[in-house]
């Protein structure tokens, strides 16, 4: 189990305010999405609370212990994190890859052991890319590379998991297949946090929507709470036909206000 407090959290990027007094809670067992314009400070939140960027004003605990007073590798351990945008530079194979995900978890210089390959291969199973370990990463698919970095955040066997735009430049079937991943690791116990800006998906996939914009939570709970159409309008600047009644709810934008 994990618990992530966020109080009255301000981060400054330069000169400017990009997250201004965020209060929220994460707790395991739910897949939160984070939500909101772009520029709206999501990616900011995020990595505030892994500690990789300061608060001038309030704060982030992991299981009470303030994120500053962490070190780097034990917030690694509680927390797994797949920022945006990752590239691959070096052709490893994906089953290399993978167990760089260990390295929370390594001393310096030391080599994995028994329990490290094991972890490694329980990733690669619960991303379904076993198949491809032996695959040279940068040769890939989007889908199938979307899939194997995955697999390497899994393989920290962290308690929660934050990911920062994982549908982003996928097909919709294998956006379809990283929601379901997320999906079933929240159903099992697991604190995933994800930034979104599919809405139709975070409607249909996650337990608890963070809407932001200018930096502030504007909108916070359950998909059908958060998504209602005078809200879209009135963040996003737009027109939307919202249906969340069904199995497949749907939030489909129809133009600009």
């Amino acid at each position: 189990m994990v618990t992530v407090s966020v109080e009255g959290l301000s981060v400054a990027l330069g000169r400017r305010e990009v997250v201004a007094g965020v209060t929220a809670r994460f707790d395991s067992g739910e897949l939160v999405g984070i939500i909101g314009p772009n520029g709206a400070g999501k990616s900011t939140l995020v990595r505030a609370m892994l500690g990789l960027v300061p608060a001038h004003a309030g704060s982030v605990a992991i299981d009470g212990v303030a994120v500053g007073r962490m070190a780097a590798r034990d917030r690694a351990r509680a927390l797994a994190y797949l920022p945006q945008g990752q590239t691959l530079h070096w052709p490893l194979d994906v089953e290399r890859l993978v167990a760089l995900g260990r390295l929370p978890h390594l001393a310096p210089l030391s080599r994995i052991g028994a329990e490290d390959r094991a972890a490694v291969a329980e990733a690669m199973a619960r991303a379904d890319v076993g198949h491809l370990s032996h695959r040279i990463a940068t040769e890939l698919s989007g889908g199938e590379r979307a899939r194997v970095m995955l697999a390497r955040a899994l393989a920290v066997g962290a308690q929660g998991l934050v990911v920062d735009e994982p549908l982003a430049a996928l097909d919709p079937g294998h956006q379809i297949d990283v929601m379901e991943l997320l999906a079933r690791e929240a159903r099992e116990g697991a604190l995933v946090v994800t930034v979104l800006h599919d809405l139709t998906m975070a409607a249909r996939y996650c337990d608890r929507l963070i809407l932001m914009d200018q930096g502030r939570v504007v909108a916070e709970g359950a998909p059908a709470a958060v998504l209602t159409a005078e809200t879209l309008r009135r963040v996003y600047g737009i027109s939307a036909k919202v249906d969340l009644s069904g199995e497949t709810p749907m939030v489909v934008p129809l133009g600009r206000v």
